[in-house]
């Protein structure tokens, strides 16, 4: 079979009605059918307030997929997108749903699901931030927390419901929330949704939903039952594929500086302060434990630095933010699970005294310096155990990894 034929029978295995057919793992890319890039969120036609909410957030430049599917999707075309975590996906859907909210009215008018209540709560916080000038009601609605007041919370109005598939649908039932004003339904995590067999609740809530709402649907790989989803939902929906080696580690130098042992790790962080200090760094350790103890030992030695981690709460998590966005901090140590809540600018130098146990999260941490094409540098510490790991980073993002040289602090 010549390639072209191998190439369109795949097409037509994804554009199809998707019966019994398998879609092999290698095949579960989306294939793009929009190509109008915004290269700037002034491009974008986007209100006033809204903007200011998104330079407030502190984003400069859209992201690749940001620039690729938040027009199509404000503009009322049902939207599948597929990019991996940490390339700004929230932020997109979240736009495009805000630039439509009527906020003279006080009923539901965007529904976002999401599979878990972690998520579906950092989505709120995302909504509220970008939505901070339009003034938008906004609301969790997510297993674990207290029926009655969500009911009383949902019957007061709120514009933007965010939640879990089964809240969701018991809301609905209870008549609780009104779905016959959403005008936008958004599916984050859509892969892993469908995974964890929220199927049937996803439909289940989609019947109930207005014949003209939009849908779209955001993940990180397209499976076969994403792709079923699709053809059911979804009228003529554009599409549009981020592939992992197009996620911008353009622009990013990595290195990587052997440690014989992983106790040696803190003197070579100590060598490396005044590089540090140049400019802005984040500094990742896989444990909150290790995040104490490295802040501790970096203070007993008289190094400056911030420490943040998930279990430190939420005014003073925000505290310690505030000061490393204003610059009068200027090296913070953290953990994986703020990787990707973190979006400082200015930073430029990412350390990682650990290497991720999960690949995926290397981008995510990575991607905090030289944010969309802007310039950075990571330098990963990497004992013999972890070589491995590395070579298997390496791979996985198509990209190389030397040994950090000596006049790092210039390329900074």
């Amino acid at each position: 079979m010549s390639s072209e034929q191998e190439h369109n029978e795949k097409k037509e295995q994804l554009e199809g009605e998707q019966g019994g057919g398998q879609v092999s793992v290698e095949d579960d890319m989306i294939e793009t059918n929009w190509h109008e890039v915004f290269d700037n969120f002034d491009d974008m036609n986007l209100r006033e307030d809204l903007l200011r909410g998104i330079y407030a957030y502190g984003f400069e430049k859209p992201s690749a997929i940001q620039q690729r599917a938040i027009v199509p999707l404000m503009s009322a075309r049902d939207t599948i997108a597929q990019a991996q975590s940490g390339t700004g996906k929230t932020a997109t859907f979240t736009i495009a749903v805000l630039q439509n909210i009527d906020v003279g009215q006080r009923y539901c008018q965007a529904l976002l699901l999401a599979p878990t209540r972690e998520l579906a709560s950092q989505i709120v916080k995302v909504v509220m931030s970008l939505g901070d000038y339009l003034g938008v009601s906004c609301h969790a609605c997510i297993g674990g927390t207290d029926v009655r007041a969500d009911i009383v919370r949902l019957e007061s109005g709120v514009q933007v419901v965010v939640g879990t598939p089964g809240r969701v649908y018991d809301m609905i039932n209870r008549r609780a929330l009104n779905p016959s004003g959403i005008k936008f339904f958004v599916l984050d995590e859509a892969d892993e949704m469908l995974s964890r067999g929220f199927k049937d609740q996803i439909y289940d809530v989609f019947q109930k939903l207005p014949q003209d709402v939009k849908v779209g649907l955001f993940s990180a790989t397209m499976p076969q039952e994403v792709l079923e989803l699709t053809s059911k939902f979804m009228r003529d929906p554009v599409r549009i594929l981020v592939k992992r080696d197009e996620l911008t580690l353009d622009g990013i130098k990595q290195f990587f500086v052997m440690v014989e042992r992983e106790d040696w790790k803190l003197d070579t962080l100590c060598d490396l302060y005044e590089t540090l200090t140049i400019t802005q760094a984040i500094i990742f350790t896989n444990t909150r434990r290790k995040v104490e103890w490295l802040t501790e030992r970096m203070h007993s030695r008289d190094f400056t630095c911030s420490s943040m981690h998930a279990d430190m709460d939420q005014k003073e998590r925000e505290l310690i933010m505030r000061e490393f966005r204003s610059g009068s901090s200027r090296v913070l140590i953290t953990t994986d699970l703020l990787a990707r809540g973190i979006d400082v600018q200015q930073v430029s130098l990412v350390i990682n005294y650990d290497l991720p146990s999960n690949r995926e999260n290397y981008i995510h941490r990575i991607g905090r310096s030289g944010r969309f094409g802007r310039k950075g540098v990571a330098i990963n510490f990497m004992t013999q155990d972890d070589v491995r790991t590395l070579r298997e980073i390496e791979q996985f993002y198509n990209t190389h990894i030397e040994e950090m040289p000596m006049n790092v602090a210039e390329l900074i």
